[in-house]
C-alpha cells in the first residue's frame, strides 16, 4: 500500500493547499509541507516492513505488489510496485520535492495555492511512473505528471515562459502519445498469442514478437524515455524549460523528471524488449558517448548560470544512457547511482541560481563577479556542488561517473575513452562557472549581495551532506538497486552469444 498512500496524499495535499489560500497566501506552501512530510514518513514507515522482501528483486514476492481491479473488461488494474529501485526514486522525489518547495518558499507571491498545488500534483505523478506496472496506469501517470509542470513554468516562469512551456509540452507530449501507440500495440500482440486483452507488465513480459514489430513498438518506449532524458538530439526542450521556468520548476526537472526517462529505459525498454535493444546497444552508448561530450562543450559556452547547468544535465545523463546500454551489472548500478547523485547535485545548482537571480534579478554570469567576497557562506556551498558536478571523488557523483566507464571499458573501449573525456571537460565547465560567477572581482557587473539565510543554508548543507554520504558510502544506494539490477542483468540475452 506504500504507493497508492503516497500518491494518495500528495494528491489530497494539492487541493488542501489549493484552498488554504483564500485564508492567508502563506498557508499553502505549509500545508505542501506537511503534506510531503505525512508522505516521506508512509514511505519510511513501509519501507521497514518491506526490506527483507525487496532482497528479492524483480518480480520479487507478493509482499512488494499492490493489486486491485480499475477496468477489468480491458484487463486493466491498479498495480504499483515498490522495488529497490522505484524505492530510491521514489524517496529521492520526495526529498527534491521538499528542497524545491523550501527553495522557493519566498520566491512566489501570486497564485500561491496553485503553485504548491502543481508541485504537490506533478510529484504525485512521478511517483506513480516510478510504482505504477500496468502499462495504461503507467501512462496515465505519465500524462499528470506533465500538465502541472506546463503551469508551473507558463505561469511562474521568467521572461520567454511562454514559449518554454509549449516547447516542454510538445516534446513530451508528441513523444508520451508515440509510446501510448506502442503501448496498444504490445497488448494486441500478446492479446493475439494468449487470448487475453491485459495491461499487466508481468504478464506482458516475454510476448512473443516478431523481430521488425519488436523494433517498431519498441521504438515508441525508446523515444519518449530519450526525450526526457534527454539524450543529444531530442533535448532542445531542456536548456529553455530550465531557464525560464522558476526554481522550483527547475529543481524538480532536473533532480527528477529527468530521471524518469532513465527509470523508462531500466524499467520497460530491456526487459520488455531485449532482443530489441541488444540490437541498438551499440548506437545508444554511442548516443550517449555523444551526450557527453556535446553537453559538456555547450555548457562552458553558456553565459547564462541556468543553461550551463542544464547542459551540464545533458552530459551527466549521457552517462546514465551509457550505462544503461553497456549491458553489464557494474555499469548498470553506475547508472542508478548517477540518477540519484545528479539529482541531489543538479537541484543544488538550480536552487543557487535561483538564489542569484533572486538577488542580482540577472542570471548572466556579466552581472556576478567576486561573489565569493560578499557571501562567503555562499561561495563555500557553491564550490562543493561545483566539484560534485565534475565528479570529484569522494562524492556521489564519482561513484557513478567510475563505475559506469568501468563497466562500459569491458564493453567498447573507444566509447568509454570519449565519455571519459567527458569527466576533464566537466572541470573545464564547472571550474570556468565558479571563476566567473565567484572569484572574477574585476567583472563589471560586480556588487555586493547578501550571504545566504537559514533557510537556504540548511537545505543546501543537507544536500551537500547528502552527496558526501553517498560518495563515502555507495552501498546505502548500491544495496537497494542490486536485487533488480541482477534480475534485470539475468533476464537479457548475452551480447553476440557470449556467455
Amino acid at each position: 500500500m506504500i504507493a497508492p498512500i503516497v500518491i494518495g496524499i500528495l494528491l489530497l495535499g494539492g487541493i488542501a493547499a489549493l484552498l488554504a489560500e483564500g485564508r492567508d497566501a502563506r498557508h499553502p506552501r505549509r500545508v505542501a509541507l506537511v503534506a510531503l512530510v505525512l508522505a516521506g514518513l508512509a514511505l519510511a514507515a513501509g519501507t521497514v516492513d518491506l526490506l527483507p522482501a525487496l532482497r528479492g528483486g524483480l518480480p520479487g514476492s507478493a509482499e512488494t505488489l499492490f493489486r486491485a481491479p480499475w477496468i477489468d473488461r480491458f484487463g486493466i488494474s491498479f498495480l504499483f510496485v515498490v522495488d529497490g529501485l522505484s524505492l530510491l526514486m521514489v524517496a529521492l522525489t520526495l526529498v527534491l520535492g521538499v528542497v524545491a518547495l523550501v527553495a522557493s518558499w519566498t520566491e512566489i507571491r501570486h497564485r500561491t495555492g496553485f503553485f504548491a498545488a502543481s508541485i504537490l500534483w506533478t510529484l504525485a505523478g512521478v511517483v506513480g511512473v516510478f510504482t505504477a506496472l500496468d502499462l495504461f496506469l503507467f501512462f496515465v501517470f505519465w500524462e499528470v505528471m506533465l500538465v502541472p509542470m506546463y503551469f508551473l513554468i507558463a505561469i511562474w516562469g521568467h521572461e520567454d515562459r511562454a514559449a518554454a512551456a509549449m516547447k516542454f509540452f510538445l516534446f513530451t507530449q508528441i513523444s508520451g502519445l508515440l509510446m501510448l501507440v506502442s503501448i496498444l500495440a504490445l497488448v494486441f500482440f500478446h492479446a493475439a498469442e494468449t487470448g487475453r486483452v491485459t495491461f499487466d507488465y508481468f504478464q506482458l513480459l516475454g510476448t512473443s514478437l516478431d523481430p521488425v514489430a519488436g523494433r517498431w513498438i519498441m521504438a515508441g518506449f525508446l523515444l519518449a524515455f530519450l526525450v526526457k532524458l534527454p539524450a543529444a538530439g531530442v533535448h532542445t526542450w531542456l536548456p529553455d524549460a530550465h531557464t525560464q521556468a522558476p526554481t522550483a520548476g527547475s529543481v524538480i526537472l532536473a533532480g527528477i523528471l529527468l530521471k524518469t526517462g532513465a527509470y523508462g529505459l531500466l524499467r520497460f525498454v530491456l526487459p520488455l524488449f531485449p532482443e530489441a535493444a541488444l540490437e541498438l546497444r551499440m548506437p545508444l552508448m554511442t548516443l550517449g558517448a555523444i551526450g557527453v561530450i556535446y553537453g559538456s562543450v555547450l555548457a562552458f559556452a553558456q553565459v547564462d548560470f541556468k543553461r550551463l547547468v542544464a547542459y551540464s544535465s545533458v552530459a551527466h545523463m549521457g552517462f546514465v544512457l551509457i550505462g544503461v546500454f553497456a549491458w553489464n551489472s557494474m555499469a548498470l548500478q553506475g547508472a542508478v547511482m548517477q540518477m540519484v547523485a545528479h539529482g541531489l547535485s543538479s537541484a543544488a545548482l538550480f536552487m543557487l541560481a535561483g538564489m542569484l537571480q533572486m538577488r542580482l534579478h540577472s542570471r548572466a554570469f556579466s552581472s556576478m563577479g567576486g561573489l565569493w567576497m560578499q557571501a562567503p557562506r555562499l561561495g563555500a556551498l557553491a564550490l562543493v556542488f561545483v566539484v560534485a558536478a565534475l565528479g570529484m571523488p569522494g562524492l556521489a557523483n564519482f561513484v557513478g561517473e567510475f563505475l559506469v566507464l568501468l563497466g562500459a571499458f569491458r564493453v567498447d573501449v573507444p566509447r568509454t575513452l570519449v565519455a571519459a573525456l567527458g569527466m576533464i571537460l566537466a572541470a573545464v565547465y564547472a571550474l570556468s562557472l565558479m571563476q566567473r560567477a565567484f572569484q572574477d572581482r574585476s567583472a563589471p557587473g560586480a556588487h555586493p549581495i547578501a550571504d545566504i539565510d537559514l533557510r537556504e543554508g540548511l537545505t543546501l548543507v543537507f544536500l551537500a551532506l547528502s552527496l558526501v554520504l553517498l560518495g563515502l558510502v555507495p552501498a546505502l544506494v548500491l544495496d537497494l538497486s542490486a536485487p533488480f539490477v541482477e534480475t534485470l542483468v539475468r533476464g537479457l540475452p548475452a551480447p553476440g552469444g557470449a556467455p
